[in-house]
């Protein structure tokens, strides 16, 4: 534990923080999960809102620096590519 009293309030912020980051890192995983799984069912109308919906989240999330931008857009990328195959 930190003696001082400004690293005490620090410790405090980071824990809060990382707990945020982390919650929205796991909302990110679950949708791009059902997603993938939708994408996997052939499920297309399904597919497409849960796209929407991962990509705004990754787009908040690169934008509030949770996750790298480049890693925002490679996965989008990905995902794209598989919803453009399943409409094929």
């Amino acid at each position: 534990m930190p003696n001082i009293k400004s690293a005490e309030k620090r410790v405090k912020v980071i824990n809060k923080k990382t707990a945020e980051n982390r919650a929205i890192k796991s909302r990110i995983a679950t949708y791009a999960k059902k997603f993938k799984l939708a994408v996997e069912n052939k499920e297309v109308e399904n597919a497409q809102s849960l796209y929407n919906e991962v990509v705004s989240l990754m787009d908040k999330a690169a934008s509030d620096n949770v996750i790298h931008k480049n890693s925002a857009n490679r996965k989008k990328a990905h995902y794209a590519k598989m919803l453009a195959n399943l409409n094929k």
